[in-house]
């Protein structure tokens, strides 16, 4: 009698996840971005948005929660109800910041639910249109000839940008110093100011400036050329390293116990969202690359590799917590 009961039970339960999945969302979805509006991710994720709305039914609000690199905005949604209804444009961000501070209270394996990748941009090695400086190995040089001299920025300790700069520097054995911004949309003022000379962008952020006019790409930190900028060689071609190749990635992550059945149609109309040809040339223009997980798990299970590729990374560029 008590496993008829206990077996009953369980089908209860999982009939109301299954209910539960086909109810939502029966109000706004909110997408938590930890980047400031107006950078390469914010736009992407505003793109993205109204095509998710449209694949989950119901609206869908972007929301900036911008500090510490990404890590307020992590904190937020990992302890948000887990109901689907707030969610986090989670990046490779999230891994190094969890990585260089231990303390911060969210864990991108355990306090959250990994949904599905969905894009990749890798840096992009920029100094001003009018700059002097016309090639990777003149700024190398440049460098090289008044150490202490040259200031490279970024969005923050430990963003893409950050670690793209200190590798570069590691690498070629350079003096330069790191100047963190709030947000990647400050690096392009701060070189119109002259408090830096050079930046690491992800594409995103950089691409626009560049054909704008504003900014001149030296190098990508990509694999292969990106067909957005097919002029600009790697940097991997330039120095010959593996290790310059260094892609942004980002995804969808929601609040660790949310229903599989919520999970489960996230998943769907997130990539479905995605398959949107629009959406891909608008993401493609901006630099970014479409990129989605074939199921949540592989997508969890990427994120721990890339927490061990960027464990050395960190270690290799002397990044620290400041």
């Amino acid at each position: 009698m008590r496993l008829r009961h206990c077996f009953g039970a369980i089908v209860l339960g999982l009939a109301s996840v299954a209910a539960l999945g086909q109810a939502y969302p029966s109000r706004p979805v909110k997408l938590v971005v930890p980047f400031a509006a107006g950078g390469g991710p914010d736009v992407e994720a505003r793109r993205f948005a109204p095509k998710l709305a449209e694949a989950l039914g119901g609206p869908v609000v972007v929301e900036n929660r911008v500090g510490a690199a990404g890590i307020v905005a992590a904190e937020v949604v990992a302890q948000a109800p887990p109901d689907g209804y707030t969610l986090l444009m989670g990046s490779m961000s999230q891994i190094v910041q969890k990585i260089l501070r231990p303390a911060a209270k969210f864990d991108p394996h355990t306090s959250f639910v990994p949904v599905t990748l969905t894009s990749s941009a890798p840096a992009v090695l920029i100094v001003l249109a009018d700059s002097p400086i016309k090639s990777a190995k003149e700024l190398e040089e440049a460098i090289r000839a008044k150490p202490g001299q040259f200031n490279y920025g970024s969005g923050g300790v430990g963003t893409a940008a950050h670690i793209a700069g200190a590798t570069f520097a590691s690498l070629q054995k350079l003096n330069a110093i790191h100047i963190p911004y709030r947000g990647s949309v400050e690096i392009m003022p701060g070189l119109l100011g002259g408090q830096v000379q050079f930046a690491f962008p992800i594409s995103g952020t950089a691409v626009p400036h560049v054909k704008a006019g504003k900014a001149r790409a030296l190098g990508v930190m990509s694999a292969k050329r990106l067909p957005s900028l097919p002029e600009v060689p790697t940097m991997k071609e330039l120095f010959g390293d593996e290790l310059y190749v260094q892609d942004f990635w980002g995804g969808v992550w929601a609040p660790a116990g949310t229903p599989p059945a919520v999970i489960a149609k996230l998943f769907a109309a997130t990539r479905q969202a995605h398959m949107d040809a629009g959406l891909r040339e608008q993401y493609r223009a901006g630099g970014t690359e479409v990129e989605l997980s074939n199921s949540p798990e592989e997508f969890a299970a990427f994120m721990k590799a890339e927490s061990a590729k960027w464990v050395r990374l960190i270690q290799l560029a002397g990044v620290k917590a400041e």
